[in-house]
């Protein structure tokens, strides 16, 4: 049933307030970590968790709660998300201490994913027909903005203010959105609403979040060091349970395991998982580049990814008046192609180009991210019945969020592990020797090429050069193995998204050229 005319515009205003704040809490802070450091006295590894954290709960709290929002209350828990990821954002910016800090960033993390499962249900159940793809094009846009945005934003609040604003900012947001979310938005929920599957949520939660936490914390610890062996081993035995659990429930499952049947279910939740392994770590690669290579301050490194900002903006509109037009899988497939290709131009910069060296990288990652954004979130909720719309969301969110663990960790291990090799192999590096050649490659790779040369003040020069060197060689081998992924996803998106396994809701989003063939096999599924 349709949202009254309000209802609806008001349920878009708060669903992208929301997936702003929460997108923009994933990049923000990275801008931010030097004064962080300074101001908390944090060691190099809590400061890891201020990513870690909100990742680990955003991942592993999102097939829950939109199971949960199925079943008891859309607007309700969505209104629920605001409270915790406000007052969160909130114990953020008032942290005494890192651990402070970093707990408050994992509260922040179960808030952001209710917002993330429940927000694409609410815009599914409130629009339909043309004005879906309109509100699904603005939600991609404000996806990718707030994910382009994260350096200019967090580099004016912590050049101006303070670091804690990049926090602060939330509060007014949120209390806006929470209150407009009480007074404006319609409620919906599964009519035959079941009982809730507590065994089924805390199998599914635990085995998630010990394998990203494997990802996230591997590369650091050792891939085989026995803590990283126990977490995989709980989540295989976690999801194990899971699985016998869910089977056993049949009808009443959170998870329906028949989704896996679903060609273009798996292949969504695929594409949705390589291209965000690509998408996210190149631009933290490229602010990376842009802050320690040409030596920009925080600010300045925010003005200059605006290219990709605002290609971001134009084509995440561009994308919404699109779908209904063109074939999902054209639409999918061209985004992956675009985002690969503006991978693959990263890799004409040196280390001497001047920051517009990157702005057709910029361009073509905007283009790719701005179509893909707002396709795949209305395909994943295309591909359920409306009442299972929230866990269709929240397991394809799941996927995206898995990806960008995946792609931090592995594009991240590869990156400083090309950074050390090269490095090694560099005159500077057969001068150090050793561990001294390990460690300041160590460093290199983490953004301190300056600090690190400081500390060999005889060699400063040959440092700094061979250094760079290095820095830029692994920055170009990084993004050739991002641009594979993403024309990989490309590849997978033309086998897989095939308009025949669109749940009949989401017909009206069909071309239509296949709406017919599509309405025919429903009828036909129908009768037998």
């Amino acid at each position: 049933m349709t949202a009254p005319t309000t209802s609806r515009w008001w349920t878009l205003l708060v669903v992208g307030i929301g997936t702003f704040m929460l997108m923009l809490d994933i990049s923000v802070a990275s801008i931010a970590l030097p004064q962080i450091r300074a101001s908390l006295h944090a060691s190099f590894a809590e400061l890891q968790w201020v990513f870690d954290a909100y990742a680990l709960t955003l991942a592993a709290f999102l097939v829950t709660a939109g199971s949960i929002a199925d079943r008891r209350g859309r607007r309700g828990l969505f209104f629920l998300g605001l409270l915790v990821f406000t007052a969160a954002s909130l114990s953020c910016g008032l942290a005494p201490n890192a651990v402070a800090l970093n707990v408050s960033r994992g509260c922040q993390g179960v808030g952001a994913a209710i917002l993330f499962a429940v927000g694409p249900a609410l815009l599914g159940q409130a629009f339909h027909g043309k004005e879906r793809a309109m509100a699904f094009g603005v939600f991609g846009a404000v996806t990718g903005i707030a994910v382009a945005s994260g350096p200019l934003i967090g580099g004016g609040l912590t050049s101006g203010v303070s670091w804690r604003w990049i926090f602060l900012l939330n509060v007014p947001l949120g209390v806006s959105a929470a209150v407009i979310t009480r007074l404006r938005v319609q409620e919906s929920r599964d009519p035959r609403a079941r009982g809730a599957d507590w065994a089924g949520m805390l199998t599914f939660t635990v085995a998630l979040a010990a394998i990203v936490y494997a990802l996230i914390r591997g590369n650091e610890i050792g891939w085989t060091s026995p803590e990283i062996l126990a977490m995989y081993g709980i989540s295989a035995v976690m999801l194990v349970a899971f699985v016998v659990t869910e089977r056993r429930l049949g009808e009443r499952a959170m998870f329906p395991l028949s989704f896996f049947r679903n060609v273009i279910f798996v292949g969504i939740s695929l594409v949705a998982l390589i291209a965000n392994g690509s998408a996210l770590p190149a631009i933290f690669l490229e602010t990376n580049y842009v802050e320690n290579i040409m030596h920009l301050s925080a600010f300045s490194t925010g003005v200059r990814f605006l290219p990709l900002t605002l290609a971001l903006f134009v084509f995440g509109a561009v994308a919404g008046a699109l779908t209904g037009r063109v074939p999902f899988r054209l639409l999918m497939g061209a985004s992956c192609v675009a985002l690969g290709i503006g991978l693959l131009l990263a890799r004409t910069t040196t280390a001497d180009s001047r920051w517009t060296a990157l702005v057709p990288s910029m361009i073509g990652m905007g283009v790719g991210m701005g179509i893909f954004n707002p396709t795949r979130a209305a395909l994943a909720i295309g591909v359920a019945e409306p009442r299972d719309a929230g866990v269709a969301s929240g397991i394809n969110e799941t996927f995206q969020q898995v990806g960008i663990a995946v792609g931090i960790a592995g594009i991240g291990a590869l990156f400083q592990h090309r950074v050390v090799s090269l490095f090694a192999d560099s005159q500077a590096g057969h001068l150090l020797g050793g561990q001294a050649a390990s460690g300041a490659a160590r460093g290199i790779s983490a953004g301190s090429l300056d600090s690190v040369a400081a500390a060999f003040s005889g060699l400063r020069d040959m440092v700094l050069r061979d250094g760079r060197a290095a820095f830029v060689a692994a920055f170009h081998d990084a993004m050739l193995a991002c641009a594979t992924c993403a024309l990989a996803a490309a590849a997978l998106a033309a086998l897989l998204l095939r308009t025949k396994d669109l749940h009949a809701s989401a017909l009206s989003l069909v071309p239509p050229e296949t709406e017919t063939d599509a309405a025919e096999r429903t009828a036909v599924a129908a009768r037998s």
